[in-house]
């Protein structure tokens, strides 16, 4: 259920309860009311009447002698005593009453008693219950609508804060809740929330950014280095150790290399140059720069042709950065060939490229949370893929393509890349 109907439920909710307990309050205090009036109108006429009886001898203001339907704790007041008592009993048009009674004389004497008939106060008591039902349900249908929109009021500032919270976890830090949540409508719990959502944001963006320029600062500084080493390689002996000082100088250059271009990305200075070009076979090339045994295939419509990695194939032509395109192809293939078995295999089918291999297939937390940099150094799978991912999805974004990293049923890691029309 939405929180707006929640809390105009709630709020109905609490109409009714205070509106029952007034009711039920009024009701009480009238009752009482009235039954306080009615015991003090039977002893006002009592006394008139016993007044009247003892100086005339006769019966006045409805009085009588030991009446027969006396409640019996009327029946033997003491000498003189003028009592009342409530009789709940309903006899024709006479309800619920009040009886009044004095002993006319002393012991034995007879007992003059008045009845006073509480049916009209009753009656009118009956009527305001009634009004105040009508006047509760009036007021409930006209409360309900206002609690309904103001409710609404704040499920929409915080469905906005649940928005913006949403587009920073997925990566946009530059979302904010924007002025419409801010001091323009006071300070309360909702802007409280919006205000630590923005200051989160904010915070996330200056650490990003920290660590952007971090990044971004070494690769620099090791690059120079990193080029000195190579030159300084070359000048080696031919041997056993001249080839492995290469190969590591070479690994690190690649490195420094890669930690530029995700740089480059992070900081939004990439942008495609685009071409139209076949995409199976700038698939086909990519695969082949890898110098890694691949299958490719190329589905058009029902028919599927299978070609080795030189082959150049005519299929749909695409219009997108083929260095871009290259540069994820061979990625993907490189990773699943590290952190995979054989066979690896590259399908192209329209406007869509799937990289599979057969091994252990990706782990749940980089499909939860997508690649993460530098997770080297164990075995299972995904725990070394490094920067390879990372950067196959940042050249992604760049092309507007989509890249889904999943697992096939029977086994294996599966890389989706749609390109965009």
């Amino acid at each position: 259920m939405p929180l707006r109907w929640k809390i105009a439920a709630l709020a109905a909710a609490t109409a009714c309860l205070v509106a029952l307990a007034v009711g039920v309050l009024v009701h009480v205090w009238t009752a009482m009311d009235v039954r306080s009036r009615a015991e003090m109108e039977a002893t006002n006429t009592v006394y008139s009447a016993m007044d009247v009886y003892r100086r005339t001898g006769t019966l006045a203001g409805g009085a009588e002698l030991d009446p027969a339907d006396l409640p019996t704790a009327l029946r033997h007041p003491a000498d003189g005593d003028r009592r009342v008592a409530y009789d709940g009993r309903v006899e024709g048009n006479l309800g619920p009453s009040v009886w009044g009674a004095q002993r006319v004389g002393g012991p034995g004497s007879p007992v003059l008693a008045v009845r006073i008939n509480m049916s009209p106060q009753l009656h009118d008591l009956r009527r305001l219950d009634a009004s105040m039902a009508v006047a509760s349900l009036v007021s409930l249908a006209a409360a309900l609508p206002l609690a309904v929109y103001g409710a609404g009021l704040v499920a929409r500032r915080l469905r906005r804060v649940a928005e913006t919270a949403a587009r920073i976890s997925a990566g946009d830090l530059d979302a904010r809740t924007g002025p419409a949540l801010g001091r323009a409508r006071g300070r309360d719990e909702v802007t409280d929330i919006a205000a630590t959502v923005d200051l989160m944001a904010d915070s996330l963006g200056r650490r990003l950014r920290i660590e952007r320029q971090f990044t971004a600062d070494v690769a620099h500084e090791l690059r120079t280095p990193v080029g000195g080493l190579l030159a300084a390689a070359d000048l080696l002996p031919p041997g056993e150790t001249e080839d492995l000082l290469r190969a590591r100088v070479r690994d690190l250059r690649g490195l420094v290399e890669d930690l530029l271009e995700i740089s480059r990305l992070d900081a939004g200075a990439e942008a495609p140059v685009r071409a139209r070009v076949p995409l199976a076979a700038v698939v086909a090339e990519a695969v082949a720069r890898t110098g890694l045994d691949t299958e490719v295939s190329v589905t058009e419509a029902a028919n599927v042709e299978s070609v080795d990695t030189a082959a150049t194939v005519e299929t749909e032509t695409v219009e997108t950065d083929p260095r871009r395109l290259e540069r994820i192809v061979g990625n993907l293939v490189i990773n699943a060939h590290r952190h995979g078995r054989t066979p690896v295999q590259v399908t192209v089918e329209g406007r869509t490229v799937v990289v599979r291999d057969h091994g252990p297939g990706f782990p749940a937390d980089l499909l939860l949370d997508g690649p993460r940099r530098f997770r080297t150094g164990a075995t299972e799978r995904g725990a070394g893929h490094g920067l390879g991912l990372t950067i196959a999805l940042g050249q992604a974004r760049v092309l507007g393509a989509e890249l889904r990293l999943d697992n096939a049923p029977d086994g294996g890691a599966v890389a989706t890349l749609r390109l965009p029309r």
